[in-house]
């Protein structure tokens, strides 16, 4: 302001003034600090009552997916509170369905687990070498010597408090279908009621075009993902059937809904289909038939088949996707993983309707 007052009476701006940078106001730092702190007690509140705000998150975000077919089931007349429920039942006869085909193996694998030390220990025999160098080195670097050590299976930290993540109580799982059917049957009235709550017109179309673009994008992402994750695990059976790897469909099954959570999913996946191959496997080139035409299929689906349909509805980043993906698992476990994508999705349909982009230009050199 001093320099434009400066210049409107005729004074030149001195050349120190005029190039100087920004002064960064005490008001500015004590704003950014409030807003840091509500960040943080944010996250805090999250993650301590995480009992409460992952089943009714999870309830909200899914809810608003299958908004649209409610909206088409009401349509044909059907009373939205009827749709509401049908949609939940139907929801939960295909995630019992999928638990179903996944559990067979996962049981028949566990009642195994007394014979598989010895059956690894002589299938991976080309790794005698390359183990005994690493005894050696232990050795080198002071580890006492002794009696050589049987096969024993790494010990992984974080598959206890996985499985206990994985297993809520029932005052959760109540909680969610409580507000999963309640969200759907009042999705119409809350959303209006969202709209009408602000005074000024440009305030109402603005939210109403968000809570549109945020339903529209999100149920587009559920069944495009769901069709391309069924395709998926179609695939992935059929390679484990013609590789004879034993229960193809449940592992066909297990790999569509890992294909849910981006990175980790298709990763963890691949472990699964090389250590059941290599214990099925009459050979180690045989077992590894399965893992690689996984790897081959979710290779075109991620780099090819996924951006070329959902890219030309939501570009999202690949930097954003990880830096989520990496906050919500570590803030709500697996489930937070699963929903990472949607949230992503949400914050940016928020961003691009509250702070829309302008062209800007470069200053002058």
């Amino acid at each position: 302001m001093r320099e434009h007052a400066i210049e409107a009476a005729g004074e030149p701006v001195p050349e120190s003034e005029a190039a100087s940078p920004p002064i960064i106001q005490r008001a500015e730092i004590v704003t950014f600090c409030l807003v840091a702190l509500l960040v943080l007690s944010i996250v805090a509140v999250l993650y301590v009552a995480r009992g409460f705000f992952l089943p009714v998150v999870t309830a909200v975000i899914l809810g608003t997916m299958l908004s649209p077919a409610a909206k088409r089931l009401e349509a044909l007349r059907i009373p939205r509170p009827v749709s509401a429920a049908l949609i939940v039942v139907l929801t939960w006869i295909a995630f019992v369905f999928i638990i179903g085909l996944i559990s067979v193996p996962v049981v028949e694998w566990f009642d195994k687990l007394p014979e598989l030390g010895p059956i690894l220990k002589n299938k991976l025999h080309v790794f005698d070498r390359p183990l005994a160098i690493w005894q050696q080195l232990q050795v080198l670097l002071g580890s006492p010597e002794g009696a050589e050590q049987p096969f024993q299976f790494p010990k992984v930290a974080w598959v206890q408090p996985t499985i206990e993540f994985l297993s809520p109580t029932f005052t959760e799982i109540l909680l969610f279908f409580a507000v999963l059917v309640l969200f759907i049957a009042s999705w119409p009235d809350l959303r209006r009621a969202l709209v009408m709550n602000f005074q000024d017109r440009d305030s109402r179309l603005r939210t109403l075009r968000i809570l549109n673009a945020i339903e529209t994008k999100l149920g587009g992402y559920l069944l495009t993902v769901t069709v391309i994750n069924a395709g998926l695990g179609i695939a992935t059976g059929l390679a484990c059937a013609l590789a004879g790897t034993p229960n193809p469909a449940g592992l066909g099954a297990l790999a569509a809904t890992l294909n849910f959570i981006p990175i980790i999913g298709p990763i963890l996946m691949f472990v699964v289909l090389l250590g059941v191959g290599i214990v099925a496997a009459p050979t180690l080139s045989g077992a590894l038939v399965a893992p690689l035409a996984f790897a081959a299929f979710a290779f075109v689906e991620g780099h090819f088949v996924t951006p070329a349909i959902i890219g030309r509805r939501l570009a999202l980043n690949a930097l954003a996707v990880f830096l989520a993906l990496a906050f919500w698992t570590w803030l709500w476990g697996p489930m937070g993983a699963f929903l990472s994508s949607p949230l992503l999705i949400v914050g940016l349909i928020i961003k691009e309707h509250m702070l829309p982009e302008r062209e800007q230009s470069l200053p002058p050199d």
